[in-house]
């Protein structure tokens, strides 16, 4: 007789250990499959099926756009804030400059050093393009006129020389001289005459030369302004400033410069167990409950994660751990539910799926 009490009060030990360990997912359970029990009752030949009974999990609040972590890149050597252009709590633009770091003052510079030089490089290809101005190309036409004239006496002067020289009357000397005169005329207006056509119509390796010196300024440009944007930051999307971790004077560490989120759409991200994900499927309703009142939202799933993560949950014995394997799911929450959460990012919430 004690021996079969023992046994007894041993059983019923052991199944009491059981449910404290197993109570939480049965709770859980439950508590979901109460709509189903309640559909079923009295209607013979009906049993509730896991099938038909929801899910319940926790989750927290967060933007759909995700929160973005905003940081300088890690190829900037000076990540020392110099300006910060917003607050927590302001509302900013895609492409809105944020904050500016302690170089930014000295890229400023370099840009607007290549600028000059694009407009010098500019202006010189127009001149060479344009040729001559009309003065230039006047003087230059007088020039040729005059060393013409010039050529044909020196041409005048060579041929009486040479007709001198056999008679006696004239040195060979003289003659030569006349010569090398004469040929020194010609080349002079052929280069008047070259210098002309320049004026008048610019050589197309003269225009090319030209052009590559602007592109070379225009590609100078470029590169500066692309050191300077990596000394600046700008918003990635529209919505709210957050948080912000470093202010004029600090760095920017490895919490990076700010938080920033679009607030107009909210997910709730559910962390589901893997086994209890078959029951749960895009575009399902759920209801979203505010620990601690009876405040409840809807919301609906609109994404189901790709990876199974591993989580420790802590059970009943402090000494223990148990191996969770769960998915993350989004849910949406609607206009009401989104308008009450916006600044309570993060914020742990239960989540009730329902089948």
């Amino acid at each position: 007789m004690r021996a079969s009490t023992l046994l007894t009060l041993g059983v019923i030990a052991g199944g009491a250990l059981v449910g404290a360990v197993d109570v939480a997912p049965s709770l859980r359970m439950a508590a979901m499959a109460l709509d189903a029990t309640d559909a079923s009752a009295g209607k013979p030949g009906v049993v509730p099926s896991a099938e038909l009974s929801g899910v319940g999990a926790l989750g927290r609040v967060e933007p759909a756009s995700r929160v973005r972590r905003i940081a300088p890149p890690a190829t900037v050597t000076m990540n020392r804030v110099d300006h910060l252009l917003v607050e927590e709590g302001d509302d900013v633009v895609a492409g809105q400059l944020l904050a500016e770091f302690a170089d930014a003052a000295q890229k400023h510079a370099a840009v607007e050093q290549a600028d000059a030089a694009i407009a010098e490089a500019q202006t010189e290809l127009a001149r060479v393009r344009a040729g001559g101005r009309p003065d230039d190309v006047d003087a230059q036409r007088e020039r040729i006129a005059s060393l013409r004239i010039q050529e044909i006496m020196a041409q005048t002067d060579a041929k009486r020389a040479d007709t001198l020289v056999p008679t006696g009357a004239g040195a060979r000397a003289v003659a030569e001289r006349a010569d090398a005169a004469a040929n020194r005329a010609a080349a002079d207006l052929r280069e008047a005459e070259a210098r002309m056509a320049s004026l008048a119509n610019p050589r197309p390796e003269d225009i090319a030369v030209a052009e590559a010196k602007v592109r070379s300024a225009q590609a100078a440009s470029a590169r500066a302004r692309t050191e300077l944007a990596l000394s600046q930051i700008f918003a990635p999307i529209s919505g709210k400033i957050l948080k912000i971790y470093a202010r004029p004077g600090d760095f920017a560490g490895s919490e990076g410069l700010l938080d920033l989120a679009d607030l107009d759409h909210l997910d709730v991200v559910a962390d589901i167990y893997e086994t209890d994900l078959p029951r749960v499927h895009l575009g399902a309703d759920a209801d979203v409950i505010i620990p601690g009142t009876t405040i409840r939202y809807p919301a609906r799933v609109r994404e189901i994660g790709w990876l199974v993560k591993r989580a420790l949950q802590a059970g009943t014995d402090p000494a223990a751990a148990v191996d969770g394997r769960t998915v993350e799911v989004r849910l949406a929450l609607g206009v009401a539910g989104a308008s009450d959460l916006r600044q309570r990012i993060n914020a742990q919430v239960h989540v009730a799926i329902k089948p």
